[in-house]
């Protein structure tokens, strides 16, 4: 008997392209930004930091892509997905790497979640522009 695994993977150019966008709309809003971007597994692919960007925000940022891949939608969507259920909210937050506020975005190509992009800096809107921008530059 064969058993055959076929699976979608993140080139590093793509994850490089996101960042590199990210990078541009955080310059362009006039905000110091870090950005990470990390595979289906959670294992960096690429990171990017503007001069003065927040020295917390590099954690921050790659545990916003580490989060949006692990559960496939956007780190701004934990306060739906918790509503009412302060337990859950409770438990969640506490847990290490789980970031349950704007500016992580999951890569979805064809139906399947490939990686995350994370992004932290600025405001929460701003960091969810700049995550925006870099799935945009990958057709996303």
């Amino acid at each position: 008997m064969q058993i055959t695994v076929s699976a979608s993977g993140l080139d590093w150019r793509a994850a490089q392209q996101a960042v590199g966008a990210a990078l541009r709309e955080a310059e362009k809003l006039g905000v110091r930004m870090n950005v990470a971007v990390v595979d289906r597994a959670g294992t960096p692919m690429a990171f990017g930091r503007m001069h003065g960007a927040p020295l917390h925000s590099i954690g921050i940022a790659e545990d916003k892509a580490y989060t949006a891949a692990s559960f496939g939608f956007s780190t701004a969507d934990w306060d739906r997905v918790v509503a009412g259920n302060e337990n859950l909210k409770a438990g969640l937050g506490s847990r290490p790497r789980l970031v349950m506020f704007g500016g992580g975005l999951p890569l979805i190509v064809d139906g399947e979640c490939v990686g995350g992009i994370g992004c932290s800096g600025g405001s929460e809107e701003q960091d969810q522009l700049c995550a925006r921008a870099g799935l945009a530059a990958l057709g996303l």
